[in-house]
């Protein structure tokens, strides 16, 4: 009876408690004796303390001792009746302030269970996505205890370590990857360690392979514990030690024909004189001046070995995306060499015509010069440009690295006074050329600026069908080569 009336709304409940409180005060006006009724005012105090405020039930509790002593058949003296009123005042307001403190306490209660079963929803759906996650992952993914015994492992290390799914728990992973031994389980002494390691690995039928590990290590009340997640990087190692060779033989070649280039100029002007010789008649007999010119034929046809197009590995190639590679490689170093970097890149610039590699050795060439060329500067700045100018696509490097004192002995080999064998920038006009492009110097007023010059994919295509003149191996139409290699600046190579 008393839950049915309780419910309902707010309002409903205080008419309910209203309704009660006439009904009683009418009762005990119509009722004739010495029978008190004011005891059942406790009933509506209940549904009023469920409803209402502490301030609230007060007013009302007080309002029902006033009704109880108007109706009251006793007579009210000051001796008898304060203590009365103040026994019935606080029966009432205890009633009141006793169910508003249930209600109270249920509707926490309550807020606190929603509260957990929210919690414990979203971390079952956080649990069921981590799962979802970590089973779908192309990663291997494992944990393993202090042991290195595993504990879980999804499909992707099963795959990986080329074993039956389900079968990894329990095994021992250091049996698969060694390196793990290596790290310490954490305690009390030593801190949980979050890095990454790269390792040799080996697969269950004894196949081995190169592994990229980022691991963790944690403390349970089980004891520690250890998260790695693992990826085959084999093919990444394949990829990167076949461009390094790729690179070592493109060089080569430009270093070849660059020797090949001076040896020949050399055997030109020994054949002009062995030629001049022969006319004279006194050495036309000799044995040894013939095999002279024999040997002087053999070098010359070594000497004929030119520099071939390396433009079979260009392709058409997005400049910006490159751009922001090299971004990434340097600009760390250049920070702190206190140096700072700005980048100018033309929005939508074209595709242009390029091997990826070769270019970016060149850029890094050029970026490597101009940080040498500051470092000595008390202004460091370098302005990268990249804009489509004329038909053509321009990444101009601009620093203030006090310029070049011979800016007309630049892009030769051998340059004496340069660091190494003075190769970069003759290799990296070489690179530019071989594919439509090309590298020039402009002087600035308190630095130097190298512009590399690429062209356009259909620029480019429609050069190769149509041809682009007599041209050298490198791309460059035949010049003479001075007898004696000349000084260039240091920090330019």
């Amino acid at each position: 009876m008393l839950f049915f009336l309780l419910r309902g709304s707010r309002l409903a409940v205080l008419l309910r408690a209203g309704f009660m409180i006439a009904l009683i005060a009418f009762a005990d006006w119509r009722v004739e004796g010495n029978i008190p009724l004011g005891f059942l005012y406790l009933f509506p105090m209940l549904l009023v303390g469920s409803a209402l405020r502490r301030w609230q039930i007060a007013i009302v509790a007080a309002l029902c001792t006033l009704l109880t002593e108007v109706f009251d058949s006793y007579q009210w003296l000051p001796e008898t009746g304060i203590a009365r009123d103040i026994l019935i005042f606080a029966a009432f307001i205890g009633m009141g302030l006793f169910v508003y403190e249930l209600v109270r306490s249920r509707q926490i209660t309550m807020q606190h269970m929603q509260q957990m079963e929210g919690e414990v929803q979203a971390r079952r759906d956080a649990e069921e996505q981590l799962k979802i996650l970590v089973e779908s992952s192309p990663a291997a993914i494992f944990t393993a205890n202090s042991e290195g015994r595993v504990l879980l492992a999804n499909d992707a290390a099963h795959r990986l370590l080329a074993l039956q799914p389900g079968t990894l728990p329990g095994q021992s992973i250091r049996e698969y990857l060694p390196a793990l031994i290596n790290v310490p389980a954490p305690d009390q002494n030593q801190p949980s360690f979050r890095t990454a390691m790269q390792c040799r690995g080996r697969r269950h039928d004894g196949e081995a392979f190169l592994a990229d590990i980022w691991f963790s290590t944690y403390r349970t009340s089980a004891g520690s514990r250890l998260a790695a997640m693992v990826v085959d990087s084999s093919e990444d190692f394949r990829t990167r030690e076949e461009f390094n060779l790729h690179q070592l033989m493109a060089g080569s070649r430009i270093l070849v024909g660059a020797v090949s280039h001076e040896i020949r100029n050399v055997c030109g002007a020994i054949a002009v004189v062995h030629q001049n010789l022969s006319r004279g008649g006194a050495l036309a007999q000799s044995k040894d001046f013939e095999a002279l010119g024999t040997l002087i034929l053999a070098l010359e046809k070594i000497a004929a070995m030119e520099l071939r197009q390396v433009a079979n590995a260009a392709a058409g190639l997005d400049l910006q995306s490159l751009l922001e590679e090299l971004r990434i490689i340097v600009e760390p170093s250049m920070r702190e060499d206190g140096i700072g970097v700005q980048w100018n890149i033309e929005p939508d610039l074209p595709a242009v015509w390029a091997d990826r590699q070769s270019l970016m050795q060149v850029f890094l060439n050029l970026i490597k010069n101009s940080e040498r060329a500051m470092l000595q500067r008390t202004r460091r700045e370098l302005v990268v440009e990249a804009r489509f100018d004329n038909g053509r696509v321009a990444v101009q490097f601009r620093d203030t690295g006090g310029g070049v004192a011979n800016p007309d002995r630049l892009f030769r080999p051998f340059q004496q006074g340069a660091q190494a064998t003075g190769l970069g920038l003759y290799l990296s006009r070489a690179f530019m050329r071989s594919f439509r492009g090309d590298l020039r110097f402009e002087a600035e007023p308190d630095g130097s600026s190298f512009i590399v010059e690429l062209s356009p994919v259909l620029a480019a295509l429609d050069k190769e069908a149509y041809g682009n003149g007599d041209q050298d191996s490198v791309g460059r139409r035949p010049r003479p080569v001075p007898r004696e290699p000349q000084p260039v600046a240091p920090g330019r190579a």
